[in-house]
């Protein structure tokens, strides 16, 4: 893969005349070059030319981030530092946006490229034509070897590189062995679509160690599937699992775009039940989209980007009603059910089409209306069910079991392809795939389980612990905590602001933090965290620093049931006492009225937990847990509430911040 417009010795592009550069980078730019455009690189040029003589190394012109979807406008790899500079030919000012913008392209290659880990890396902003800085090259307390992003002018270059070279005196980079490392990301699940969209494989966009390969080998059986059942005229359901974070949405997400012809036979859609996902994941290919047009000169208007993206991801209850409907099969001969697991059950949907919809005949689970959808094609049809263990967070969510059982009664001509981890516990699927496991239309499969997380490329055994604190396993969670520490910060704290600090101090470039807390967290209000306001989680998880409605002001808050299926780089998780730590295991409390009420319901309970799970699991690179100190003087919020869950946070190891 070409990763720039222009590479070439540092040493051959001094001798370079100007129209020969422009014609390589003109040559290999993938949009229409502007007049705009050919300025800034003749510009660039000319100031690098004559700043670079007298050093070695590689320089490179628009070095393509696929993960981001963005390029770095030039990377110089000189003596034993890798130089990222953000242009901005012709400016007045040092943009905030374009200096965070640096950092993130300093910090992707920090984190995911493989021959960067271990050097030096400066980021920096070069506005031309801006007031002269103090150039003070210094890392940040992330002892990672990326420094804090420096700013200068066009007249200030010379200095800048004359000034890290001598802050930095380490063993010089062999540019040719930086040139092989190899690009491994973990991406959100937004960067993730947005990149899927534009045409990057999902291989160009997620690791590729060993500890991930089957992510690639999941998607490669879930092809092949398709295939099979279109080429033998056959009806087939498949379920993949996976550990939260291990790239199920990503799997969808990327057979789904494969497939995206209307024309084809395999045309695909991706569906889920997850409101905020598919609303954020809509508006972030849109917004995307109508921003690279603008940069290729072209005319989009959101509406129409939406039109486009809309094909590509649905809601799955618009596609339950548009069969409810036509009767007629769906133009769709496959099917990507995201989240599965949270399909309702049969009374939850009966309950829902009488008192929503009308139909007062209705008699089917949410699971065996869909399928049903799928088997009125003559020919062939295939489901794949993307499952996440653990996961059901609302009341009426069938499970698996829902899917499985309606299949073994009412479609036994389907083809059903099954995850060898299914039986396992957090599934809820043990007995019932027991009971079917032998038929001979029944197949399992090792590659069908994703085991791997990847939301957090720091420390892969984030969900482990979580599991093992939700569990009161302490001996397991101390152990396991020592080897996420390593990589991966977990704090714990009683005080609010001191945890909103630690967040904001954490986080660099445009990563993004917020606060989370339960849906049932009712009684922090005192802390001006009020759990019932809604949240348009589009803002929320979208929206950039300047906006009072984004994540990054830590003032709006997020639910479980607003963040499941996405993630932030750093969360500050608030517990409050509607889960309490108890000797004899968790207490479960839902408040009502004006005080705290047992939750009795074995199912319900079994939903705190998962809300739990999900909140402590949305964070990529580490997370602070408050557990207020509570008030004695308020029945509600004593401090006897809170203290047993801090204590034994505190009894596992989880390092305190005062």
């Amino acid at each position: 893969m070409n990763n720039s417009f222009y590479t070439e010795s540092i040493s051959n592009f001094l001798t370079e005349p100007e129209n020969s550069i422009l014609g390589t980078l003109t040559a290999n730019s993938d949009f229409d070059v502007t007049r705009t455009q050919r300025e800034a690189w003749i510009q660039q040029i000319r100031l690098l030319q004559p700043v670079l003589v007298g050093k070695e190394g590689h320089i490179y012109f628009e070095y393509i981030i696929p993960r981001l979807g963005k390029r770095i406008d030039v990377l110089i790899i000189t003596g034993s530092v890798i130089y990222i500079l953000e242009f901005k030919v012709g400016e007045l000012e040092y943009s905030a946006h374009a200096l965070d913008q640096a950092w993130d392209y300093a910090l992707d290659l920090k984190n995911f490229h493989s021959t960067s880990h271990d050097v030096a890396i400066c980021p920096v902003l070069v506005a031309t034509n801006a007031e002269d800085q103090i150039i003070a090259p210094q890392f940040t307390k992330h002892d990672d070897k990326v420094l804090r992003p420096i700013t200068t002018n066009a007249q200030g270059l010379k200095e800048f590189f004359d000034l890290v070279e001598f802050f930095i005196q380490e063993v010089p980079i062999d540019p040719n062995q930086w040139d092989e490392g190899r690009y491994s990301p973990t991406p959100t699940i937004v960067e993730a679509a947005k990149a899927l969209y534009k045409g990057h494989s999902v291989e160009s966009i997620s690791r590729n160690d060993a500890g991930a390969t089957n992510l690639t080998k999941t998607t490669g059986v879930v092809s092949e599937i398709i295939k099979s059942s279109k080429k033998h005229n056959r009806k087939s359901i498949c379920f993949v699992t996976g550990v939260p974070g291990a790239g199920k949405t990503l799997v969808g997400l990327d057979v789904a775009h494969k497939h995206l012809d209307k024309d084809s036979d395999l045309y695909s859609v991706y569906l889920s039940g997850n409101g905020p996902l598919v609303a954020i994941l809509r508006e972030a290919l849109a917004r995307d989209r109508v921003a690279s047009e603008k940069a290729k000169g072209n005319k989009l208007t959101k509406k129409d980007a939406h039109r486009n993206v809309s094909l590509f991801i649905q809601n799955v209850h618009h596609f339950r009603d548009d069969c409810l409907r036509d009767e007629k099969a769906p133009i769709e001969h496959v099917a990507l059910f995201d989240e599965a697991q949270r399909a309702w059950n049969k009374h939850q949907t009966v309950d829902f089409m009488k008192r929503k919809k009308g139909q007062d005949d209705f008699d089917q689970s949410e699971p065996d209306f869909l399928i049903s959808c799928l088997d009125r094609h003559d020919d062939w049809a295939t489901i794949i069910c993307l499952v996440g263990g653990g996961q059901e967070i609302h009341t009426g969510e069938g499970g698996i079991a829902e899917w499985v059982s309606c299949l073994n009664e009412k479609y036994p001509d389907w083809d059903i392809y099954i995850s060898s981890k299914l039986t396992d516990t957090e599934y809820g699927a043990g007995e019932i795939i027991d009971t079917i496991k032998d038929q001979d239309n029944v197949a399992l499969y090792d590659d069908l389980h994703l085991a791997v997380s990847m939301r957090s490329f720091r420390a892969e055994k984030v969900s482990a612990l979580v599991k093992q604190v939700l569990d009161q396993d302490v001996s397991a969670a101390q152990s396991t905590l020592k080897e996420v520490n390593k990589t991966y910060p977990i704090v714990i704290t009683r005080d609010i602001q001191k945890a909103k600090d630690w967040v904001k101090a954490q986080a660099r470039g445009n990563e993004r933090y917020g606060m989370i807390v339960s849906s049932q967290a009712e009684r922090l209000r005192p802390h001006a965290i009020f759990v019932k306001a809604t949240v348009d989680p589009i803002h929320w998880f979208l929206d950039e620093k300047d906006d009072v409605r984004s994540s990054y002001y830590l003032e709006d808050v997020a639910t479980e049931f607003d963040i499941q299926g996405l993630e932030l780089d750093w969360a500050c998780v608030v517990w409050d006492g509607d889960y309490r730590y108890s000797d004899d295991g968790w207490k479960n409390k839902s408040f009502v009225g004006s005080k705290w009420q047992n939750i009795k319901k074995e199912e319900r309970k079994e939903y705190q937990k998962n809300a739990y799970r999900v909140l402590l699991t949305r964070a990529r690179q580490g997370m602070v847990i408050v557990v207020p100190e509570g008030d004695k003087n308020d029945p509600t919020r004593d401090p006897s509430i809170y203290d047993p869950t801090y204590e034994y946070l505190k009894n596992i190891g989880f390092e305190e911040i005062w």
